[in-house]
């Protein structure tokens, strides 16, 4: 071999050996970034916990079905946390199926569409599922059976849309959340107060007893929901890790969800079965070990939480235009012939369901909203499926006993040991019976998520979560009432504060005129030979007299003796007269004269007392003479009045209104050089002048006026 041939053959072992050191060292690093995610997405644990029956084989044997249309549609305006929703159709309007029948109140509120075509035919409360049994205003639909869609608006391409316009599409279209608490899906998407969220987990546990309609979703709808994790990812600005939690008792659901996140960077985090892993505290721990402040929200550590419902319900209303109309529920329990899940539409009455699945009405205990952990009791199954009805569990009384009647509490712990919020149920139990609300809330009554695993390890059988939820409803309503109270005294005090003002400006007005008025005395009582000082003094002298003479009169003991006898003739007269009433009336009328002869004697005894103090006062001050002053001061006012009404009385009507029109204009002249007078010497009361000259002017037009029209009428 010759030295060229050498070196070639030496150039290509080198290269060969620089090739496997870099796969080698391509495949370290493989491995060690799949050993860090795994180590990233090994799941946690969270304190406390139970494993109760699941249950959930009965209504999985068959893929999800359907039931009829019924004949009503019961549809509440209040199926989401917040404000009830505001019709917007009115009785006998006909509408389509997925159009909008009533706006949202507000920014915590949803909009709520038909779930088929029909015709309105009532607008009142029914019936609802909710633990308090109370009613809700709802719009009832006489359907058509033809089941006839509005006009939808599909988008194809999600990302030429921005994460605004697609929340206000997922708005538009009444999303709330499917998994329980039914909170506004937009309002959840788009976290105030500027927390950057880095972790999406979508929930698929379902970890209550019997429930299966999430387990069912993920089998025969995973692409779906993979769709609408894509939606809600893009929307959250592409998070750094987006997990799709599941218990490990659904086989078929895990590998469904992995064959549709194929391709994607969804992973599906597989973790073992315990209740409640499906409370969204509790799976945020599971899945990142992060734990939720006290009375905080997932965001506050830069998280947001979905169901896998809701994501499907996101993708059908971004992809297809489709409202939340229709959900899938669980029909589960041994008093029904036919166990299953089924797509159902919102508002179908619960009647109707267990009607088309053989319920035995002699076999059933009672039907219950949800499962037997966190579900609830209802008294009237014409209620109807809402957004939020996962589950309608009949069992028998074999099949779910009822409790056993509570016993006194031991203090065995179990309870706190169950917990898996980390309270200490067992004082909370205390508290709430004792109805220490500050104790209450010191222990973070308010964590506690109601999922009952402290009452299902009782051994005394203590209803606990009954005692939370009493205390609960009684907190929130006194902190209602104390904010009603504040704001009613933020009002009281702005009033009082707005009167006092008021008052004040009142006040500084009066003192402006009454210094306005002591200044126009003080020039007149410089000039006293003008005009206008004599014309005053006149007036006060003219009201003077006047209030002499009523004083005179109101002071007069004599006048004052004459009016106290007529009173007491007066009601003596009436003593008698009801006196012989009394005596000739039959016994029908006996009473009722009696009442009035007695209620007539107090008023002679008040009449003969008034009587005897005006007699020893005009006793003590006999009747005086007035003045001459004020003898000849009313004499001349008497005999001007008495000369003007005679004048007056010799007119005709046509002389009495030229007269009024002659006075008038004398006011009038007189009033105008008192305004010019005020603008010269810029008083304080300028408005006042003004008003009074603008009212003059009025009624010497007026009267004008009326001179004109009779002399038109003469004509």
């Amino acid at each position: 071999m010759n030295p060229e041939n050498e070196n070639q053959v030496a150039l290509q072992e080198k290269d060969q050996r620089r090739e496997a050191v870099e796969e080698r060292r391509a495949a370290r690093e493989a491995q060690l970034i799949a050993s860090e995610k795994a180590r990233e997405l090994r799941p946690n644990d969270f304190h406390g916990g139970v494993h109760p029956p699941e249950n959930k084989k009965q209504s999985t044997g068959e893929p999800i079905g359907s039931v009829p249309l019924a004949e009503d549609l019961i549809v509440p305006l209040l199926q989401h946390g917040g404000a009830t929703a505001l019709p917007l159709v009115k009785l006998g309007d006909d509408v389509l199926k997925g159009q909008k029948i009533a706006e949202a109140d507000g920014l915590i509120s949803c909009p709520v569409h038909a779930p088929s075509s029909g015709k309105v035919v009532a607008i009142e409360p029914c019936a609802v599922p909710h633990p308090s049994g109370l009613a809700e205003d709802s719009i009832v639909i006489r359907t058509d059976g033809e089941d006839r869609w509005c006009e939808l608006q599909p988008c194809e391409d999600y990302t030429q849309l921005s994460p605004v316009e697609l929340l206000e599409k997922i708005r538009d279209c009444g999303i709330a959340g499917m998994g329980g608490a039914g909170f506004p899906t937009a309002v959840k998407l788009d976290p105030h107060g500027g927390a950057e969220i880095d972790t999406l987990i979508i929930n698929g546990t379902e970890c209550e007893p019997y429930i299966t309609a999430d387990d069912m979703l993920m089998r025969e709808r995973a692409e779906e929901i993979i769709a609408g994790v894509g939606i809600i990812s893009y929307i959250l600005d592409e998070p750094e890790r987006v997990l799709i939690g599941i218990e490990d008792n659904k086989p078929q659901a895990i590998a469904a969800m992995r064959e549709a996140a194929k391709g994607s960077r969804f992973d599906i985090v597989v973790f073992p079965t315990k209740y409640p892993s499906g409370g969204e505290k509790q799976l945020i721990q599971i899945l990142t070990g992060r734990e939720v402040p006290n009375q905080g929200l997932p965001a506050n550590v830069g998280i947001v939480c979905q169901n896998v419902g809701t994501a499907r319900a996101i993708y059908r209303a971004v992809h297809f235009g489709e409202p939340l109309i229709s959900r899938v529920t669980t029909v589960v329990g041994q008093a029904l012939e036919h166990q299953r899940n089924i797509e159902v539409p919102i508002g179908t009455p619960i009647d109707h369901i267990l009607k088309h699945h053989g319920i035995h009405r002699g076999k059933m205990q009672k039907v219950i909203i949800g499962g037997p952990m966190m579900g609830y009791t209802i008294d009237d199954e014409r209620a109807p499926v809402v957004k939020t009805t996962n589950c309608l569990l009949v069992p028998t009384n074999k099949e779910l006993p009822p409790a056993p009647v509570a016993k006194a509490c031991i203090r065995c712990g179990y309870c706190a040991e169950a917990c898996p919020a980390s309270l200490l149920p067992q004082q909370l139990y205390w508290y709430a019976r004792a109805d220490e609300r500050e104790k209450l809330q010191a222990y973070n009554l308010f964590d506690c998520i109601e999922c009952g695993a402290c009452s299902y390890v009782c051994p005394s059988t203590i209803p606990l979560v009954q005692y939370y939820r009493a205390a609960k409803g009684a907190i929130r309503l006194a902190e209602e009432e104390k904010e009603k109270s504040d704001r009613a005294r933020d009002r009281f005090e702005f009033r009082k504060l707005r009167l006092e003002k008021a008052e004040k400006e009142k006040e500084a007005k009066r003192e402006a005129r009454r210094k306005a008025a002591e200044l126009a005395r003080q020039q007149r009582e410089q000039s006293p030979e003008s005009e206008e000082a004599k014309e005053s003094k006149q007036q006060a002298d003219i009201v003077a007299a006047a209030l002499a003479r009523v004083k005179s009169r109101q002071e007069d003991p004599q006048q004052l003796l004459a009016r106290a006898q007529r009173t007491f003739s007066s009601a003596e007269s009436r003593v008698e007269r009801l006196r012989s009433k009394l005596e000739a009336a039959e016994d029908g009328q006996r009473d009722q004269l009696a009442a009035q002869l007695k209620a007539a004697e107090l008023k002679l005894q008040e009449a003969e007392q008034k009587l005897t103090l005006a007699k020893r006062r005009a006793d003590r001050d006999p009747a005086r003479e007035p003045s001459q002053e004020e003898t000849s001061a009313a004499v001349r006012a008497i005999t001007k009045a008495r000369a003007s009404a005679e004048a007056r009385s010799q007119m005709s009507d046509a002389e009495r209104l030229a007269a009024d029109i002659e006075a008038l204009q004398k006011r009038l002249g007189k009033a105008e050089a008192r305004l010019q007078k005020a603008k010269s010497e810029n008083d304080a009361n300028l408005a006042a002048f003004e008003t009074a000259l603008e009212k003059l002017q009025k009624k010497l037009e007026d009267k004008m006026r009326e001179q004109q029209a009779a002399q038109d009428g003469h004509q």
